[in-house]
This record gives structure tokens, sequence and C-alpha cells, in this order.
């Protein structure tokens, strides 16, 4: 059947191409192996015409019947910028899951309206910008700043929680076939790049070995060597005196040498520009270009490329380099069966129904449920009645769908704003009122407000505050920031701060703050005022339903935080300082005002009996841990279970706690659990101050708990760790 179908396409393709007889073809000839199909095809272009194909906006080669193809395609949190598309929370809040399973299942939901999406253009014959198929997501640069604005796109402050849940989302995006790619996955921005926006064009990153190996590329490695990420970018600073997409130790030595990588690199967009003209690293454009070239960039978004015709005639470059890079990209069109037809490729098969389908729909709100985080519960007033008399909702961001979207978001039809999704979940009879009270960020117009006094006359305020994507994120795109993206202060806004005390100065009841932000956002002199709050980060379309089922106890929450809350500004380092000194969980000497890793719910879990293989452990022995918890309070709900090492301080930079494992389980009311984990002896290597890993002989802790085993999640309110001892030998 499959020698027929080949036949048949030989047929077409000579039928109607016969008057180029010159033109080797047999690149369709899906039995040749990958890279004799590429070279076939290659070969056959001009240099003009491989210069042409390594720009995103690839056009069309008709004696060869290549066709058009936009490289430049997004896919964060669904299908980005182009129509129609689920709304998944933002990534930050997909980290906040702790649910590598739930990452891979949206990862496969995007993936599914992506493939749908672009045979429909196809029919269209829309070949323009973000019609592709090749997406560049996940972000996983480390949150090493809650300043930075694109910290939203990313998983958090730590390379594990990091690697897991990216490599889970690339293993969604580019699916398990044998042969074929569903999507192409590509992990940006690579690498040691957080901020700041404003400076990301011209700034020169100097991290140290052990900063470099220890926080900034394990998740690009995980990535490439478990994820097989079919794509890589670079980032717009330079790292060590060299822009990334021009620096042959990053993209030669490590990405490809070191780390075996066969995937495309391509710069981001505008950043060859930047080689020349703002960085001066070279003096003209064509040797710009070249240095990328030469590298290892494969594409450039924007289109320098287009001095490598000046480049390869002044001899900067080869013909047989060229050849080598466009190949690269060819491969990858190729693995995605762009030439191979719809009948070969089982992805090519996706209905279009399955766009914002009901079924994608309820998984966006399955995240955005086990995403919320409750931070505080006094005297356990969530969950609310659904019986409540006079409900009152109110905030600047009660009735906003903006807020639900966070950045490089698709479009919804069905967008539910938390007021809505309270009003869908208390019954008729309900005098539920609401009033914005408050601009988001700047002080009302008009002095008179009758808002606060609203509180005065409810059973519960529930007061919705925060910021938005357009306080924070990419420098083009936060029209709010006062700092070309990110943020000045970690605080709330002032007037929202004033609003919420003069909230509490008129309640009759509870206060229950929702804050919506994509990075910590500080509580000083509004936590006090609080009796419950619920971190919601940007949950995405169905955010309201989420948020009513978590207020109402219809869910119960099981979010954890994926990066470390700050009292206050003064407890960070310098923003531009890439030093991991006092920065994360890890390092940070101040007590934080809420830590990495913890999350109430609306139950309680003991971490009971920990075993241990055993007590001592040498170079090439496994570990095996197994712990008993138990939940027990009155509802069934899921845990974070996590586990950290804790290390001796060998050096002044040894970390001081290191998550190791983690797992979400859900544990019915009454019942113990049972988890295991195994450590490699690999996992209890520490980096030394030249980036190397060790083995340090010693005492060693590990602690089990559901947050950072530290006094200030005790107080909070964490389950207490079990804590147990090993002997490295």
């Amino acid at each position: 059947m499959k020698h027929l179908l080949l036949v048949f396409i030989f047929f077409q393709v000579f039928s109607l191409f016969g008057q180029n007889k010159s033109v080797d073809f047999s690149f369709y000839n899906t039995n040749l192996p990958l890279e004799e199909r590429v070279d076939i095809l290659v070969s056959q272009m001009s240099n003009k015409e491989k210069i042409e194909q390594m720009m995103n906006a690839a056009p069309a080669i008709s004696r060869l019947q290549v066709p058009a193809y936009n490289w430049w395609n997004e896919a964060l949190h669904g299908v980005a910028r182009n129509g129609k598309a689920t709304i998944f929370p933002q990534n930050i809040a997909l980290a906040a899951t702790f649910d590598t399973t739930l990452a891979r299942k949206v990862a496969e939901a995007i993936s599914d309206e992506a493939i749908a999406k672009y045979m429909v253009a196809q029919q269209k014959g829309n070949q323009g910008k973000y019609a592709g198929i090749t997406f560049w997501s996940p972000n996983v640069n480390i949150f090493r700043d809650p300043r930075w604005g694109r910290g939203q796109e990313t998983f958090g402050e730590d390379p594990l929680l990091t690697s897991e849940m990216g490599v889970a989302f690339v293993q969604g995006l580019q699916g398990n076939h044998p042969t074929y790619l569903k999507t192409a996955a590509c992990a940006k921005h690579f690498a040691v790049h957080s901020g700041p926006e404003a400076l990301r064009h011209t700034f020169d990153v100097t991290p140290s070995p052990k900063d470099l190996n220890e926080t900034y590329l394990p998740a690009f490695k995980q990535l490439v060597i478990e994820g097989k990420v079919e794509g890589v970018m670079g980032a717009y600073n330079a790292v060590n005196g060299v822009p990334a997409t021009a620096s042959t130790y990053l993209l030669d030595d490590i990405l490809k040498k070191q780390w075996n990588f066969d995937g495309y690199i391509t710069s981001d967009c505008g950043a060859l520009y930047n080689i020349s003209q703002r960085m001066h690293y070279k003096e003209t454009y064509e040797e710009g270009a070249a240095a990328a070239l030469l590298a290892g960039t494969n594409l450039n978004c924007g289109t320098n490329y287009h001095y490598l015709e000046k480049a390869l005639e002044e001899g900067y470059i080869t013909e047989e380099l060229l050849h080598q890079r466009v190949a690269q990209l060819f491969k990858t069109r190729f693995r995605l069966g762009l030439f191979d037809g719809q009948a070969l490729n089982p992805y090519w098969n996706i209905s279009p129904s399955t766009i914002h389908s009901e079924t994608h729909v309820q998984l966006s709100k399955k995240v955005a449920e086990s995403s919320i985080v409750l931070l505080k519960n006094k005297d356990n007033i969530l969950p609310l009645s659904k019986d409540l008399q006079t409900p009152y909702v109110t905030g600047p961001f009660a009735n906003s769908s903006d807020m639900l979207m966070g950045s490089y978001y698709g479009i919804s039809p069905n967008m539910i704003t938390i007021l809505e999704g309270i009003a869908n979940a208390l019954p008729l009879g309900t005098s539920l009122n609401y009033r914005s009270g408050v601009l988001p960020f700047h002080d009302n117009i008009n002095s008179k407000n009758w808002a606060p006094f609203v509180a005065g006359e409810s059973d519960v305020t529930i007061c919705v505050v925060g910021i938005s994507a357009d306080m924070e994120g990419e420098e083009v795109d936060a029209i709010a920031s006062q700092n070309t993206g990110d943020r000045v202060s970690l605080s709330l806004p002032k007037n929202q701060v004033q609003y919420i005390s003069e909230l509490k100065k008129h309640s009759k009841g509870p206060i229950v703050l929702i804050v919506a932000s994509g990075s910590p956002v500080t509580l000083e002199n509004v936590e006090e005022h609080c009796d419950a709050i619920l971190q919601i980060w940007y949950p995405g379309e169905q955010g309201g339903n989420a948020v009513a089922d978590i207020l109402f106890g219809d869910v119960v929450p099981s979010g954890h935080l994926p990066i470390t809350f700050p009292k206050n500004i003064d407890q960070l380092p310098a923003f531009d300082d890439y030093s991991m000194e006092g920065r994360t969980y890890k390092f940070m000497e101040h007590e934080p005002q809420y830590p990495f890793g913890f999350g109430l719910s609306y139950t309680s879990f003991q971490y009971q009996r920990i075993t241990q293989s055993t007590k001592k452990l040498k170079r090439g022995e496994t570990l095996r841990l197994s712990i008993d918890i138990k939940n027990t309070g009155e509802l069934d709900a899921e845990d974070v279970i996590q586990v950290y090492l804790i290390p001796p301080k060998v050096t002044p930079q040894t970390p001081k706690y290191i998550l190791k494992a983690f797992t979400k389980k859900h544990i019915p009311s009454g019942e113990i659990k049972r988890i295991q984990f195994d450590l490699h002896s690999d996992d209890f290597l520490l980096y030394n101050n030249d980036g190397k890993q060790e083995w340090y002989k010693g005492s060693y802790r590990i602690a089990i708990g559901n947050a950072l085993p530290s006094q200030r999640s005790l107080e909070l309110g964490a389950a207490t760790p079990v804590v147990t001892e090993i002997i490295l030998q």
C-alpha cells in the first residue's frame, strides 16, 4: 500500500513539473534516509536561495516545489496570535501545579489545536507568521529575580522544577511518533537570560562557572538530552562578552558537542542586528551575520541574514557551511512531514473540531484549579458557604478578561471573569453585589466612591487585586509598565493597597483577597487586613469558574509556589546582578513572606514514617526513600510532596536547600499513602566554584514535606517535614 502511495506521489510530481526535468524530486521518497532527502533538496538550491531560507519568513522556491514557510509561531500557554484557541493558564501557574502529567496534557492539547489550525490555514493559502507548526516555546529561563516582567512565562526559580515541567511540555508538543514530529518545540532563551528588559539588547552577563552550570543551564540540558527538543533560541544578551547568538562556546561547545543537539538554532527576533549595531561585537552587518552562522545559528528571526551574500563574497563564510546550516533547517521541516503529504502523517488527521473544544476548555479549568495557591486561611474562613445572603465582589480585576490572559495569548470567545464565575456558582436569591471600587494602576478620578461602604453591608467581601500583563511583560507589550516591562516595586499599586485598607475599615464580614499576577506580589500592609488570600496567577479563560470552585469548596486548593515571595524589594540583590548569591530559596538569607513550595489546603496532611534503603551511600548506588503521608482532615485532596537535600556547607556558596524530587498525589480523607523516591548518587553531587560536580563525603540531611523545610513554612501552616540522614562515603 505504501509503495502504491509513493508511486502516486511521484506521478503527481512529475506530471505537474515535468517541464523542469533537470530537478531531482527524489527528496519526496520517504524510503530514503532523512539526511539523504535533505541533501538532495538543499544541494539543488543556489546560495541566494539557501540564504533566503534561513530567515523566519522563508519564501517559496517554485522550481523545487518548496512552499513558503514562516517559522515564527508561539504556543506558550495555548496557540497564540492566531485566532480562536483555548487559553490555558500562564506557565508560572502551570508550574504551581507541580504536575508534570498535567503539563504534558496541556501541551498535547495545544499541539492538537495547532495541527488543526495549520491544516485549515493551508487550505486557505495562509503561510504567514503565526500559521506554522514550529513553536518558540517553552521559556525555560530561570526566574531568578521577581522583578523580571517575563518571569510569568517561565516555570519558576528552581532548575529541577523547570526541567521536569519543561520536558513534559516539549514531549506534549512534539508527540511520540517514531518518524514525525507533531509540532516542533523550542527552548528559549539560551542562555542566562532573565532581565532587565530595558538592557536585554546590550547586556553582557558574566556568570560564575558555578552559577552557569548549577542554575542557568540545567533546564536547557534536560530539554535537549531527555526532551529531544527540536529548536533552541539564542538570547538577546551577551554571555562573557559574546552575543549569545554568536557564541561558539554556547552553541557549539555546549549545545552540540557536549549535549549532542541535533535540532535547529534560531536567533531571537532582531538579535542579529545587535551583534554589530548595539553590542558592537563586529563592525559590519555582514561580519555580524557571519559570526552568528559560524557559531551555529541556523535561522534568523529578522532579515540580517541577507548580509550573508556579502559575507560569502568577502570570505567570512564558506558555501559548505552555508549548506550545513540550511540543511539543518530542512531536517526539521522533513521531521514535521512537510514534504510527505497528509496521508503519511497521522497527526495531520486531527479535526478542526478540536480547536477550543469543550475537552480543552475543561482542561484549562482543571489547570487553573490546580494552580491556585492558598496563602492564608484564618480560622478556616474558606471554603465559603453558598448560602451567603449578601456577598460582595470588588476590586480592579474582578470583572477583567485581560487579567486572565497573561502574555503571549490566543483569542477565546469564552472568557469567564472572577465575577462571572462567582455569579455562576451562587444560587438564585443571593444578593450578590459588585463594584470595581478602584482603578487598576492609579487613583480614581472621582473623589466620591461608595464601594468601600458596601463592605459594611455584606456577609463577605471578595476583593480581586493584582497586576496584569499590561504592567509586567516583554518590553514592547507591557504598556502600563514604568520600567519597560519589568517591575520597579513588588508591592501592589498604592491605590489598591489603600482601597484594601478602606474595605477593612468598613467591612462587616471577613475579607477574602484574590491576587492576580505572574510574579510575586508583596503584601506588606495588606496581609493583616485579610482573612484569606488566594494567589491565582493569570489563570486563563476559565479563571473565573476555577476561582469560584476553590472559594466555595467544590475543589480543594493544591497549588504550591514555584518561586519565593519576598517580603519587600529590599530583600533582593541588584536586578542586573546575575550572581545567585542571595537569590531564590537556595541562597536567600532573609526570611521570605511566603517560601518556595508553600501552599495551604482545606485539609491537613501528616508526614509520618520514613524508611531508607541504606544509611550510607557510595558513588554509583541508589538511595530508595519511602514515606507515609496521611490526610488527617475531612476532605479528599491532593498534596505536593517535595524532597529536599540539605547539604553540609562544604563551600561558602553551597545551597541551603536543593529540591531533588517532587510529585503530586491524591490522598483521600483519613487514608495513608506510601510514596517512594529513588535518588541516584549523582543527585548528591554538588557544584564547586569551577562549575564542576564533586562528590563531597559527609553527612547530609534529606527533608520530605509539602513546602520548603524552613521555620517560616511551619509558621505559615505547612506540614512538619520528616527529616532523615545519609552518609556519603
